[in-house]
């Protein structure tokens, strides 16, 4: 059987079997622009016109008509004036026709889902129509329009019923079709173009370019995004009715196919060659088979184990498993209410009585601060001229100790000079080998340790506060301030 998509005088006679069109425009339906195309050139046949008034007459349906014009017509517009007469002598006499180049194709059961039940050709065509066959006549049941031409369909549903046509397209977008609608009820924008559509369920899963793989509900809503590890071959729909599973089988450029139900990874298939087809279904007396053919032309056949067992292999992070527990929350007591009560009455009280107590406590936060710079007690010098950084370490168990200070120059490229460090303590308690000494040339970014020794001349095993000053020769007030608490003399306690 030979179909050839062409009008009016084909099998396909869309001027003739279009159930129901509707005006395009204030000058008629799109067909009569078609059969004022045919009259035009009736005329010519006749001798009635010339080619120049031929030539303005289809300018001016070309302008008008949403519908283009024949090949015919558009050829004739393009060529010039000392063209134009050989032309029309020589096809004028041969009739019209529309032909145009099938893109994609499916079937829609007729009347009932039966799988030996009789189902309708469904077209999708280079001039982006969507056509419905009827399987005996052959005659057009349907036609939809698109706004781009179709690349790939799913079709779902009983034409004499309700049906669904989901059509991607080279626009990279997917359209939605329903019965008794010539336009498209939803549409989906892409991200990048699709190169897979799959039906699960009530839900689409489509394959795009960015190697990415996302789910949508029938009506256009998007439900997930996972990024793939390699761009997308092929897709197949994976469906097991006896142990209720519905997946999608993804064929990747990394030589591996992988099983999806909805965002979940079910399994991995690694293959010798880049899958380019994928098919899954029955196959002799076995239900699942999975057939693959290969970029270099190998062909696979895997049949599916009755053992076999569908767990989730994704490892991405989610919501641990103690979110699940049920909590024991306790019942609600009568002081538990009574405080809810008091809550509820003297919200706005409470509220402005715990500002109140932040803003003090931060007022509070903020003297403290700014006493400590200006009486040098931080760890850092908030000095931008020399600044500095320190930190002490005791070590020893008494009555003698080793007290070492880390000073550091945080500066970006400057060193700094002149420096001296002070201790100042109580002479009834402890005794410093060198109270006063200077620090060396400090470059930036090193740290210099310091070292003394303490002694504690006490044996009524008390401590007291070392105060440790950084000073500047040429400055009255201490750089940094550090007050170090002394362990207690364990060596003279055990003698």
């Amino acid at each position: 059987m030979h179909l050839c998509l062409q009008e009016p005088a084909a099998i396909l006679q869309v001027h003739t079997s279009e159930p129901g069109h509707q005006p395009t425009g204030a000058g008629g339906c799109g067909l009569c622009y078609i059969h004022r195309e045919r009259d035009v050139w009736q005329q010519v046949r006749e001798g009635q016109i010339d080619p120049v008034m031929l030539k303005e007459m289809l300018e001016s349906i070309r302008k008008k008509a949403d519908i283009p014009l024949s090949i015919r017509s558009l050829r004739f517009l393009s060529l010039e004036s000392d063209e134009v007469d050989e032309f029309v002598q020589l096809y004028k006499q041969q009739p019209i026709r529309r032909q145009t180049v099938i893109t994609c194709i499916g079937t829609l059961k007729k009347s009932t889902a039966d799988e030996d039940g009789i189902s309708c050709l469904v077209i999708g065509t280079e001039n982006s129509d969507i056509f419905v066959l009827d399987p005996e006549a052959f005659t057009i049941l349907c036609k939809m329009s698109l706004p781009a031409v179709p690349t790939m369909m799913d079709v779902t549903g009983q034409f004499d019923v309700e049906f669904r046509i989901t059509v991607a397209c080279r626009n990279g977008s997917i359209y939605i079709l329903r019965r008794e609608s010539e336009k498209p009820k939803y549409c989906i924008e892409l991200s990048s173009h699709p190169v897979g559509l799959v039906r699960v369920g009530k839900n689409m899963v489509v394959g795009c370019t960015d190697e990415s793989l996302q789910g949508f509900t029938q009506k256009g809503k998007k439900l997930w995004k996972i990024i793939l590890p390699a761009p997308v071959t092929t897709m197949a729909a994976m469906d097991l009715p006896t142990r209720g599973l519905q997946a999608v089988l993804v064929g990747l450029a990394n030589c591996q196919v992988h099983l999806y139900r909805d965002k979940n990874l079910l399994s991995t298939i690694k293959t010798p060659d880049t899958v380019t087809s994928i098919c899954f279904g029955r196959y002799g007396r076995e239900d699942g088979t999975l057939i693959m053919t290969t970029k270099g032309g190998g062909l696979m056949v895997k049949i599916l184990k009755r053992t076999a067992v569908f767990d989730d292999m994704d490892s991405t992070p989610g919501p641990p498993l103690a979110q699940s527990v049920r909590l024991n929350v306790p019942k609600k007591t009568k002081l538990y209410v009574d405080q809810t009560l008091r809550e509820r009455e003297n919200g706005v009280a409470m509220h402005r009585a715990f500002h109140m107590d932040l803003s003090r406590m931060r007022l509070a936060a903020a003297r403290a601060y700014v006493k400590a710079l200006e009486s040098s007690l931080t760890p850092m010098s908030s000095s931008l001229s020399e600044p500095l950084k320190m930190n002490a370490m005791v070590q020893g168990l008494g009555p003698s100790f080793k007290l070492t200070l880390n000073v550091q120059n945080t500066a970006s490229c400057r060193p700094i000079m002149n420096l001296a460090i002070n201790f100042l303590y109580d002479d009834n308690l402890y005794r410093i080998r060198n109270p006063y000494m200077k620090i060396p040339l400090l470059v930036p970014g090193l740290i210099y340790p310091v070292e003394t020794f303490v002694e504690c001349t006490s044996d009524k095993g008390i401590s007291d506060i070392i105060k440790v000053f950084v000073l500047h020769e040429e400055k009255s007030s201490p750089l940094l301030t550090a007050h170090i608490n002394m362990p207690v003399s364990e060596g003279l306690v055990l003698s």
